[in-house]
C-alpha cells in the first residue's frame, strides 16, 4: 500500500478573474491564549516578539539592526492580485526612534501585513534596497527624519513592481492605540486603509491601485514584520528601534484550495475525495518513506465544489 499527498500547485490566478472564488475564511486573534497552538511560529530572532498571557497580547520589538524576522501565521492558501483579502490589527507604540544604527541616520520603516515566507526568510530579500523584497501586501509605517511621519500602505509584485501611498505627515503618536483595517478588492484592483486612533478617525489614507506595471503577487503569510536595515544606499541609509503592542488580528482570505480531504483505497485503487477551488491545479504525489515525493498523472483543473483524484497504477 502506497501512501500518498495532495499537492497544490496555483494557476496564474488573474488569467482567470472571471471563475474566482467568493468563499472566504476568516481567522481573529486575540492572543488570550498561547498563539503557538493556532499555528502562530517566529522566524529569525526569537527575542523580538513575546507572547504576554498576563495582558492577553503580543509584545513586539522592531529592530532593524537584526536579521529580517517575523511572528507569522500561515494562511492555508497564496494569495494573488485576482483575491480579495483583508487584514486588521490594534496597534499601541511604547516607544520608537530613528537612526539607531550607527551610520544609518535616517527612517525606516515597522510593517505588519501579507508576505512570502519563503522569499521573506531568504538570506537575499533586503527591504530597504527597493529591488529585493517581492510578494508583499504590507502597512508600513516610517517616523519621523525630517520630511514628516508617514503611513504608507504598500502591495510589491513578484517582479518587485510597487504600488503604494505615502500619507505624511500622519505620527503614530506612543501609548495612544491605533487600528489599522486595510481590505483589496480583486474587482478594482484597490488596496483601502483605514485607520483610528483611541476610537477617533485618524487620516485618511490614500488608496493603492495596481498599475498595469504590477504583474502580481504570491503571499503565503501573515506577519508582524522587523526587517534588517542591511543593503541600503549609504548617502539614505535609515535604521528603526520600536518596541509596541499587536493585538485583535483578523484576518480574511480566500478559503484553503482543499477542505474536506479523505482518502481510501476501493478495490486496489486509492481515491482522494476533497472540496476543491477554480484557479487551482491538483495533482497526486506518491511516496514510500515520507520524504521524498514523485508526481503521477496528470494535473486535474479545480472547480468549485467536490473533486476525486484517483491513482488507477496502485
Amino acid at each position: 500500500m502506497q501512501p500518498f499527498e495532495l499537492r497544490l500547485i496555483r494557476i496564474i490566478a488573474f488569467l482567470l478573474l472571471a471563475g474566482c472564488s467568493t468563499r472566504s475564511a476568516v481567522f481573529t486573534e486575540d492572543f488570550s491564549s498561547d498563539p503557538a497552538a493556532r499555528g502562530w511560529l517566529i522566524f529569525g530572532d526569537t527575542n523580538l516578539s513575546h507572547w504576554n498571557g498576563s495582558n492577553g497580547n503580543l509584545e513586539v520589538t522592531w529592530d532593524s539592526s537584526r536579521p529580517n524576522s517575523y511572528f507569522a501565521r500561515p494562511l492555508n492558501t497564496i494569495l494573488t492580485r485576482a483575491d480579495d483579502f483583508s487584514f486588521a490589527f490594534d496597534l499601541r507604540l511604547r516607544d520608537i526612534a530613528v537612526g539607531t544604527n550607527p551610520g544609518k541616520p535616517f527612517t525606516f520603516q515597522l510593517a505588519l501585513g501579507f508576505i512570502n515566507l519563503a522569499e521573506a526568510s531568504a538570506t537575499n530579500f533586503l527591504r530597504g534596497t527597493g529591488t529585493d523584497s517581492p510578494d508583499l501586501a504590507e502597512f508600513d509605517y516610517f517616523p519621523d527624519s525630517g520630511f514628516g511621519a508617514t503611513v504608507s500602505p504598500t502591495m510589491i509584485s513578484s517582479n518587485v513592481q510597487f504600488a503604494t501611498s505615502f500619507n505624511s505627515p500622519l505620527e503614530l503618536t506612543t501609548n495612544d492605540l491605533f487600528h489599522v483595517t486595510m481590505s483589496y478588492a480583486a474587482s478594482n484592483q484597490t488596496l483601502v486603509t483605514a485607520m483610528t486612533r483611541n476610537g477617533m478617525a485618524f487620516g485618511p489614507i490614500a488608496d493603492v491601485r495596481l498599475g498595469t506595471n504590477f504583474t502580481d503577487f504570491r503571499a503565503d503569510h501573515f506577519a508582524i514584520s522587523s526587517y534588517t536595515d542591511a543593503g541600503q544606499d549609504p548617502q539614505f541609509a535609515g535604521s528603526i528601534l520600536a518596541h509596541g503592542v499587536v493585538d485583535n488580528v483578523a484576518i480574511t482570505t480566500p478559503e484553503p484550495p482543499v477542505l474536506n480531504l479523505s482518502g481510501q483505497q476501493t478495490n486496489g485503487v486509492w481515491r482522494m475525495e476533497f472540496t476543491g477551488r477554480t484557479n487551482w491545479l491538483y495533482t497526486l504525489e506518491r511516496t514510500e518513506d515520507f520524504r521524498s515525493w514523485n508526481n503521477f498523472g496528470i494535473a486535474t483543473l479545480g472547480v468549485e465544489g467536490p473533486l476525486v483524484l484517483s491513482d488507477e497504477t496502485s
